[in-house]
Protein backbone atom coordinates (compact mmCIF):
# COMPACT_ATOMS: atom_id res chain seq x y z
CA UNK A 1 0.00 0.00 0.00
CA UNK A 2 1.06 3.44 -1.12
CA UNK A 3 1.34 6.42 1.39
CA UNK A 4 1.20 10.24 -0.34
CA UNK A 5 2.38 13.60 1.15
CA UNK A 6 0.22 15.93 -0.70
CA UNK A 7 0.30 19.42 -1.14
CA UNK A 8 -2.87 21.30 -2.19
CA UNK A 9 -3.79 25.08 -3.13
CA UNK A 10 -6.52 27.01 -2.92
CA UNK A 11 -6.87 29.95 -5.30
CA UNK A 12 -9.92 31.80 -3.61
CA UNK A 13 -7.21 31.87 -0.45
CA UNK A 14 -4.26 31.94 -2.36
CA UNK A 15 -2.94 29.19 0.63
CA UNK A 16 -1.42 25.99 0.18
CA UNK A 17 -2.51 22.59 2.68
CA UNK A 18 0.31 20.17 3.33
CA UNK A 19 -1.23 16.47 4.20
CA UNK A 20 -0.81 12.92 3.85
CA UNK A 21 -3.37 10.27 2.80
CA UNK A 22 -3.99 6.75 1.78
CA UNK A 23 -6.35 7.59 -0.97
CA UNK A 24 -5.93 11.05 -2.53
CA UNK A 25 -8.78 11.45 -4.64
CA UNK A 26 -10.90 10.12 -1.53
CA UNK A 27 -9.00 13.04 0.49
CA UNK A 28 -9.32 15.76 -2.01
CA UNK A 29 -13.30 14.90 -2.23
CA UNK A 30 -13.28 15.37 1.64
CA UNK A 31 -11.32 18.41 1.47
CA UNK A 32 -13.57 19.93 -1.01
CA UNK A 33 -16.59 18.83 0.75
CA UNK A 34 -15.16 20.90 4.03
CA UNK A 35 -14.65 17.90 6.40
CA UNK A 36 -11.46 19.80 7.26
CA UNK A 37 -11.14 23.00 9.40
CA UNK A 38 -8.70 25.16 7.70
CA UNK A 39 -9.56 23.30 4.07
CA UNK A 40 -13.56 24.86 4.73
CA UNK A 41 -13.53 27.87 3.61
CA UNK A 42 -10.93 27.54 0.21
CA UNK A 43 -12.98 25.70 -2.06
CA UNK A 44 -11.99 24.35 -4.47
CA UNK A 45 -8.59 22.78 -3.44
CA UNK A 46 -6.55 21.57 -6.27
CA UNK A 47 -3.83 19.28 -6.17
CA UNK A 48 -0.45 20.52 -7.39
CA UNK A 49 2.03 18.45 -5.55
CA UNK A 50 2.64 14.30 -3.94
CA UNK A 51 5.27 12.35 -3.24
CA UNK A 52 4.50 8.38 -2.83
CA UNK A 53 5.84 6.31 0.49
CA UNK A 54 5.53 3.15 1.04
CA UNK A 55 4.90 3.43 4.71
CA UNK A 56 2.59 5.92 6.61
CA UNK A 57 5.50 7.21 9.02
CA UNK A 58 7.94 7.71 6.18
CA UNK A 59 4.62 10.26 4.61
CA UNK A 60 4.43 11.53 7.80
CA UNK A 61 7.87 12.38 8.34
CA UNK A 62 7.74 13.75 4.74
CA UNK A 63 5.12 16.18 5.92
CA UNK A 64 6.95 17.75 8.85
CA UNK A 65 9.96 18.55 6.65
CA UNK A 66 7.75 20.54 4.56
CA UNK A 67 5.48 22.29 7.19
CA UNK A 68 8.80 23.11 9.59
CA UNK A 69 10.13 24.86 6.17
CA UNK A 70 7.29 27.55 6.79
CA UNK A 71 8.15 28.86 3.56
CA UNK A 72 6.10 29.47 0.31
CA UNK A 73 8.94 30.07 -1.50
CA UNK A 74 9.86 26.23 -0.82
CA UNK A 75 6.96 24.73 -1.45
CA UNK A 76 6.22 26.30 -4.71
CA UNK A 77 9.88 25.37 -5.72
CA UNK A 78 8.72 21.87 -5.27
CA UNK A 79 6.07 22.36 -7.38
CA UNK A 80 7.99 23.85 -10.21
CA UNK A 81 10.33 20.84 -10.39
CA UNK A 82 7.30 18.50 -11.01
CA UNK A 83 6.58 20.74 -14.06
CA UNK A 84 10.66 20.58 -14.83
CA UNK A 85 10.58 24.56 -14.41
CA UNK A 86 12.48 25.10 -11.05
CA UNK A 87 11.69 29.25 -9.73
CA UNK A 88 15.50 29.58 -8.73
Amino acid sequence: MLFFTYILYSNRLNKYYIGITEDLVRRLGEHNRGKSNFTRKGNAWVLVYKEDFSSKAAAFKRELQIKKKKSRNYIENLIAMVSGHPLV
